[in-house]
């Protein structure tokens, strides 16, 4: 199965419309490289922010760094590149909103000398980015598919699992998440790239919930419309289960609904040992960030561009199921451990 897959002249001093940058001052020959994320208020991207700067002070590199007002804001992010490119950035790190409409701006990076890498959500295509770093999501949505299994023993078989996605239109994380899952879990995939086309009757249905608490709690309510005997809940990432959870608790069934996972942040993680998620896949965004800064001043030494893990056409910057309740045939980490390792 593909699973796009399966991981910065003159100094910039004017703040550009709709989004926030910060820009220190650097001697001529300064490498300087350019984060930008979809926000500057989501826990991820701060993380990522805190590891690509302290690498790049690590290291003598000048980073800007760039973030949308709102997750999905596409034409800042595009203006972001531009002022890169016009800065002379040496590199540029992005995690992008629009996985295809960022394309041709990053072309234009590209083309005039500059290191592009995909942080945490792949481009379409992959290859319109020199490399990315990323979490597997499919193995993410794929080790908390064999927990949830495993933890049903024989019982997986008469399952009725409710699935809480991020949008109708996610075309990357959201499907590897989700389908990672349903293949952990024992389910034969449809389309590969595509959400909710599975013929498993174990499968209750998908919803969608912007990735937030909101969203959980009205899509679980939803669902358990359509079967109010769901005892499985896949969920996009933590904020959607702790949601979902509180929709169960109003309905008294919160000790009898297994919910999973994705992030490991240390809200979600608290959420595990809490027992409000039976267990959660974390990745390392503050890694992922600073893995992208010594990649940009390799390459401005170098010329060298970042190779993928074997077997996969991003370098993987690793995920591990968060849980205290183990099973045999999945190896996981405890909460604690979880716990120590968590970025916020």
């Amino acid at each position: 199965m593909t699973r796009y897959a399966s991981l910065a002249s003159t100094a910039l001093a004017a703040v550009t419309a709709g989004f926030i940058m910060a820009t220190p001052a650097k001697a001529q020959d300064t490498v300087s490289a350019c984060l930008i994320t979809k926000t500057d208020i989501n826990p991820f991207f701060v993380k990522m922010k805190e590891g690509a700067t302290a690498k790049a002070e690590e290291l003598g590199v000048e980073l800007s760094t760039y973030a949308g007002r709102v997750d999905g804001d596409h034409e800042t992010q595009v203006q972001a590149v531009e002022s890169c490119i016009a800065s002379g950035a040496k590199g540029i790190l992005i995690t992008a909103s629009d996985t295809k409409a960022i394309v041709d701006v990053l072309k234009t990076a590209r083309d005039n000398g500059v290191l592009v890498i995909a942080l945490d959500t792949p481009l379409e295509p992959i290859d319109a980015a020199d490399a990315t770093f990323a979490t597997d999501n499919f193995k993410a949505g794929e080790l908390i598919g064999q927990w949830a299994a495993a933890q049903l023993g024989d019982e997986a078989a008469n399952a009725k699992i409710a699935m809480l996605d991020l949008s109708p239109s996610q075309p990357s994380v959201d499907v590897l998440r989700n389908q990672g899952f349903l293949s952990g879990f024992g389910i034969e995939l449809g389309d590969e790239n595509m959400i909710g086309d599975e013929e498993d009757e174990r499968i209750v249905g998908n919803d969608v919930t912007a990735g937030n608490e909101e969203g959980g709690r009205r899509a679980m309510e939803n669902l358990l419309q359509v079967d109010p005997e769901i005892n499985v809940v896949y969920t996009i990432n933590e904020p959607a289960a702790a949601g979902a959870y509180e929709t169960l608790r109003s309905f008294g069934r919160e000790n009898d609904v297994i919910i999973v996972s994705v992030d490991g942040g240390c809200p979600g993680v608290q959420n595990v040992q809490e027992g409000i998620i039976g267990a959660t896949s974390q990745q390392y965004p503050l890694e992922m960030a600073a893995l992208g800064i010594e990649a940009i001043a390799k390459f401005a030494e170098t010329g060298e561009k970042p190779k993928p893990t074997p077997g996969l056409d991003f370098y993987d910057t690793g995920v591990q199921l968060v849980t205290d309740q183990a099973v045999d045939g999945v190896e996981s980490i405890s909460v604690q451990e979880g716990l120590e390792l968590c970025w916020g």
